[in-house]
């Protein structure tokens, strides 16, 4: 099999066969571009990161090791943040953005700090994210922990972005209000930031639970826990964006759901600051749309969805083992299967409101669509046969089929799964390039 795609203005205007789309399109001229072989995928989407992370990369903290997650924060981030100009800020979300693009991730969420540079940081990152070509969308993280006038810099600048991208109506870059987390903001400063993104129509992007201690903050001073504190305070709406919810529990779990907010994943990030494993089978059980983000590590998608599905298989096992059972029971199983089946189409989902025109969405390789898409390496995916993270032998809805022929519509395979040679059309997830077929749920 030999495919093409046919890009005319940005946008893909065609794909199939080779010579089919060449009989479609008769046109002269054309430059041709040859994968030799390589799969073109619809481009990654990283729901949740920190550019100046790029900083933070096999840097050593001086002194005592943190004894926990608030530690964490106060010898490394928070150092961190204060620490950078714009001129850092600048070249971390360089050095991210050249990352990403390796990696197949045309699309990032970003959540910003720089205590001592607040004042049109955004517009640094803007012009970044401009000379990398990737879709962005930028916040600035206000807090209370530099203070009230901090706080209402911070809440300023995200106001003035919004404003600033309204009116510059780019097609790959916008705004949004960040909150650092329901433990660092009082109730003044958290309304003014739910105020800020009704103003200007933006979403709100807060951690949420990432740890304990924001349970523990929000129930010590607010008698309620912090998706409950967040509906109160009007901060949950479709165009939230909660990042981590680990230790929330089934009720917050139904208050997302009920509101629309989205939820990301940071699996690594979690593992690295030993905060807990988020139970995001519960949360796409309940309806929650759920995004993998990075929290400022690699764009490596592959490595992303691999360690999505060894924490939360592995915390599952673990649980079931304490209470007993099997170290890895069918429930373990299933729940990493339903990670693999769901997660790429909720990243498909996890479309940033008014990040590109409706004919732009993320996620997917038809026309007409506009060209945001990895070519990577023939045959390497973490999801194949006697390669996956738990040993599953066969992943229905997200498998690497390779083909000498195209297989009638409608035919299956030895384990009975349609194998659709037609992947790449409307109404699919993913789909096919040079003899490869990547197997989707139809939408």
């Amino acid at each position: 099999s030999n495919g093409a795609l046919l890009m005319r203005d940005g946008v893909i205007a065609d794909l199939g066969e080779a010579e089919a789309v060449r009989a479609r399109n008769p046109y002269l001229g054309l430059e041709i571009i040859d994968a030799q072989g390589k799969l073109a995928l619809p481009g990654n989407i990283c729901a949740h990161t920190h550019f100046y992370g790029a900083f933070a990369r096999g840097m050593a903290i001086p002194g005592e090791p943190p004894r926990n997650f608030i530690e964490v924060l106060q010898k490394l981030w928070w150092r961190l943040d204060r620490a950078l100009d714009h001129e850092g800020a600048r070249y971390s979300a360089l050095v991210c953005m050249v990352d990403a693009i390796k990696n197949g991730t045309t699309t990032l969420i970003d959540h910003h700090a720089s205590p001592n540079a607040i004042d049109g940081v955004l517009d640094t990152l803007a012009a970044a994210a401009e000379e990398s070509g990737l879709r962005v969308a930028l916040c600035y993280e206000v807090t209370d922990r530099n203070g009230l006038d901090g706080a209402r810099a911070g809440i300023e600048e995200n106001r003035r972005f919004a404003s600033a991208c309204a009116a510059w109506r780019h097609p790959r870059v916008k705004a949004a209000v960040g909150v650092h987390a329901s433990f660092t903001v009082c109730d003044e400063t958290l309304d003014r930031c739910v105020a800020a993104a009704d103003e200007s129509n933006v979403p709100l992007h807060i951690h949420v639970a990432e740890d304990e201690a924001d349970q523990h903050d929000s129930t010590t001073r607010y008698g309620m826990r912090v998706v409950e504190r967040l509906r109160a305070r009007g901060a949950l709406t479709p165009r939230t964006i909660c990042a981590h919810a680990i230790h929330i529990n089934a009720h917050e779990v139904t208050l997302l759901a009920e509101s629309g907010a989205k939820v990301t994943h940071q699996p690594r990030s979690n593992m690295n600051n030993g905060v807990g494993v988020a139970d995001v089978p519960a949360m796409l059980g309940a309806g929650v749309c759920v995004g993998l983000g990075n929290d400022g590590f690699s764009n490596d998608a592959g490595k992303l969805n691999s360690w999505s599905l060894v924490v939360s298989g592995t915390a599952l096992a673990a649980s079931q083992a304490a209470a007993g059972r099997a170290a890895l029971s069918p429930r373990a199983v299933d729940a990493a299967i339903a990670l693999t089946d769901r997660l790429p189409p909720a990243l498909a989902a996890f479309r940033f409101p008014g990040l590109a025109p409706p004919r732009d969405l993320p996620g997917r390789l038809e026309p007409p669509r506009g060209i945001s898409m990895p070519i990577g390496p023939e045959g390497k995916t973490a999801f194949v046969p006697g390669n996956h993270p738990l040993g599953i032998a066969s992943i229905p809805s997200q498998r690497l089929v390779k083909t000498s022929s195209p297989p009638p519509l409608g035919s299956r395979d030895a384990a009975g799964h349609a194998e659709n040679r037609d992947l790449l059309s409307r109404g699919n997830r993913c789909g096919v390039f040079e003899g490869w077929a990547w197997g989707g749920e139809r939408a």
